[in-house]
Order: C-alpha cells, then sequence, then structure tokens
C-alpha cells in the first residue's frame, strides 16, 4: 500500500530524530511525533515534547553522542499507517563518578506506528526496547594527537552551516 516516497519519508523520520539526539536539537526530536504520540522507553513514558525534553536533560551531561540506525522494516497496513521495526546502536561519551571517561554503547530496536495525516508521515507511537549494552572505559587517546575535524552540538556543528561548503 505504501510507495517509495511514503517508505522514504518515514525512514527520514528515524534519521531525523537520531539528528536531534546527536545534536541536542531538542525541537528537531520532538517534531517526528505527532503531539499526542505515545512515547514508551522503559525509563519514560509520556508525550513527545516531555520526552524530549528528557532526552535533553540525559544527554547534555554526556560528552559526545552517535545513533546509528541499521534496518528498517515498515508494514503497512492501509494507505495512512504502518508498523515498523529500526534497529539501532546508540554510542555514548560519558564520565563517571570518579572522573573517567567511558564509552556506553546501547543496541536495540524501535518498534513504531506511523500515521499519515494530511499528507505528512509521523510517529504516532514508540518503544524503545534494549537488546544489549556495553560499558567500557574510553579509548580513543588518538584523538587527542590527530587533527580530525569532531562533530558537535547544534549550533556549533558544520552541519548547521552549509555557507561553508560553498566554497
Amino acid at each position: 500500500m505504501g510507495t517509495a516516497d511514503d517508505r522514504f519519508a518515514i525512514i527520514d523520520l528515524a534519521a531525523l530524530y537520531m539528528r536531534g539526539l546527536d545534536r541536542l536539537d531538542e525541537a528537531l526530536v520532538a517534531a517526528q511525533f505527532w503531539p499526542k504520540a505515545q512515547c514508551e522507553y522503559g525509563i519514560f513514558s509520556g508525550s513527545p515534547v516531555d520526552f524530549a525534553t528528557f532526552c535533553m536533560a540525559a544527554l547534555t551531561g554526556h560528552d559526545r553522542n552517535h545513533h546509528m540506525l541499521g534496518q528498517h522494516l515498515i508494514d503497512f497496513t492501509s494507505a495512512d499507517e504502518a508498523f515498523g521495526e529500526v534497529y539501532y546502536q546508540a554510542y555514548h561519551r560519558i564520565t563517571d563518578e570518579a572522573g573517567a571517561k567511558r564509552d556506553l554503547m546501547i543496541a536495540g530496536r524501535y518498534v513504531d506506528r506511523y500515521e499519515r495525516r494530511g499528507g505528512v508521515w509521523k510517529i504516532a507511537y514508540r518503544s524503545e526496547l534494549v537488546d544489549w549494552l556495553r560499558d567500557d572505559p574510553a579509548s580513543d587517546a588518538m584523538l587527542e594527537a590527530a587533527p580530525f575535524i569532531m562533530g558537535e552540538r547544534k549550533p556549533a556543528d558544520p552541519l548547521y552551516h552549509r555557507e561553508a561548503m560553498q566554497a
């Protein structure tokens, strides 16, 4: 029932959601959901706006966050409704109570319901399932010695400075 355009619109929701988390863009996270959507994460249950606020509070204390999407399965049940399963891996650079840098990896799946209203697809329900987690000492001393361009949070990240790409 869904077209390729419908499928890509739904996949973009997941990518924009992850961008919002990594760049600490609260409005972008909330915008991927319908206002009365339900967010069920075990550690959080509630509205998209409250969830986005919860995420920003949790992630602000991290040094870095990096979310990767895996396979994205979408089952269209009508022209305006679909269910999905999205695999993810989430990396978080954190500092523990003793001041040591740690690498926290969480992997799992989102189980979603999407609705199209007025020609626009958004998430109507999202549940996060955690499949595994790792917590290891940080091991990237090489980053400090190499001249890498590091990702930043909004608005400092190069993503938000397209004029620099037009040289």
